[in-house]
């Protein structure tokens, strides 16, 4: 049995996680299936006089609130919340449908104050801020995991591993901007949020049996206050297979490819690659069709698509074609950070080698600590200090450095006298 595998059995056995009271476990040893909400499925809040009651019952309630919101990547333009998902201790769980109640900033609200339990909250912090819940404190349950040095943090695989039951993933990837949202669907969701508040105390009391129940308040610290990311600039660079465009009128046409993809889809409410994949999008980039005949000989723009979808792709690349010299888009900005790695043997040696000893010193250390790399601290943070490390290497001025970088103080407690030890070998 692995150290993950003992932990999980001790957890269960001692925190109180796994199946209710009036649930047999198996002898076997194996998951139990968790088919139903322990009080059924609950009724979908879709007006304001449900969501009303639904605010008072959370206000009364005790203890933390576990949230869940579910988006329709794939499907639609953005990455709204469809539905928003919520259990607490004397109110049970709540479905909420965003669509209907478009605001629940009341709802946030009544749970200021109130420790929220996400799992991979980052993942779903956006669309919950845009529809006005925002967490003042939270745990993130797959952070916790990571930390914990779980090997698989999925929700799934932490809530079997941890307490015992099999949650049926089946409906994670649907539409779920469908209207009404099927059984099946719903019952799912439900689950999500079912155990989130067991799987937590179990991980506290894990985390506090590893004394770093203090990194992970940090870390969770540290989401919470995190401002919203800016929008990004010049998102068109970001189509995937990009590398393979090297001209200014190439990158101009994929712009310009770009943008009215994204206007077509942003009016439509649909998933950008529904209207135009990226790689149609590079291929007409690389192509510099002159006509729409050849345009429509291209892959990604065959026999399917209609004349007249095929004249607004045209008329994107006719634009780029006639632009001016000096309206043609400059290669991508120089990052602010080191250039890649790869590349650091040639461009400076002594730094390829402290970036080695470096990387060295942290998985090791990890691994001492049973923890990924990059929880310990970020890649690019120790990239940063390798490639411009501080001109006297001391604990002190590495350890300014690594808080200059954004390294909350356990991570930096932690990798310090590693990096400074790891950099001054690679000095001498």
């Amino acid at each position: 049995m692995t150290d993950a595998q003992e932990t999980a059995a001790d957890l269960r056995t001692t925190t109180g996680g796994g199946p209710p009271d009036d649930v047999d476990v198996p002898s076997d040893g194996l998951p139990i299936p968790l088919l139903e909400p322990r009080e059924g499925i609950p009724p979908v809040v879709a007006d304001q006089d449900s969501l009303a009651r639904v605010i008072a019952a959370f206000a009364a309630g005790t203890g933390p609130v576990a949230v869940d919101a579910e988006r329709a990547s794939g499907y639609r333009y953005g990455q709204r919340a469809y539905l928003v998902q919520l259990r607490r201790e004397g109110a049970g769980s709540a479905l909420i449908d965003p669509v209907g109640c478009p605001d629940l900033t009341a709802l946030g609200e009544v749970l200021s104050g109130t420790e929220w339990i996400l799992h991979a909250a980052t993942q779903d912090l956006p669309c919950l801020r845009d529809i006005g819940m925002v967490p003042t404190t939270l745990f993130d349950t797959e952070l916790a995991g990571r930390l914990a040095g779980f090997p698989r943090v999925g929700l799934g695989a932490m809530v079997e591993s941890v307490l015992g039951y099999a949650l049926e993933k089946g409906h994670s990837a649907v539409d779920w901007s469908t209207r009404p949202l099927p059984e099946p669907w719903l019952r799912y969701a439900a689950l999500d949020v079912e155990l989130l508040v067991d799987l937590r105390d179990a991980l506290e009391k894990e985390l506090d049996r590893q004394g770093k129940l203090d990194w992970a308040r940090q870390e969770f610290d540290a989401i919470a206050s995190a401002p919203p990311a800016p929008p990004r600039k010049d998102p068109w660079r970001r189509t995937s297979g990009m590398h393979k465009v090297r001209r200014r009128r190439q990158m101009a046409i994929v712009r310009e490819l770009w943008e009215t993809r994204d206007r077509i889809a942003q009016r439509r409410d649909v998933s950008p690659g529904k209207v135009l994949g990226d790689a149609a999008i590079i291929e007409a980039a690389l192509a510099v069709p002159a006509h729409v005949h050849a345009l429509s000989a291209l892959p990604g723009y065959g026999q399917r698509m209609g004349r007249r979808q095929l004249d607004q792709w045209m008329a994107a690349v006719d634009r780029a074609r006639a632009l001016p010299e000096a309206e043609l888009p400059q290669p991508g900005a120089t990052p602010s950070g080191p250039p890649p790695p790869r590349s650091w043997a040639d461009k400076d040696p002594a730094a390829a080698a402290r970036l080695s000893a470096a990387r060295t010193a942290v998985s090791a250390l990890a691994e001492q600590l049973n923890l990924p790399q990059e929880n310990l601290v970020a890649p690019d943070t120790v990239r940063r200090l390798c490639w411009e490390p501080p001109k006297q290497l001391t604990a002190a001025s590495v350890a300014e450095a690594l808080t200059e970088y954004g390294a909350r103080p356990w991570q930096i407690e932690q990798v310090t006298v590693p990096l400074v030890t790891a950099l001054t070998a690679a000095a001498a």
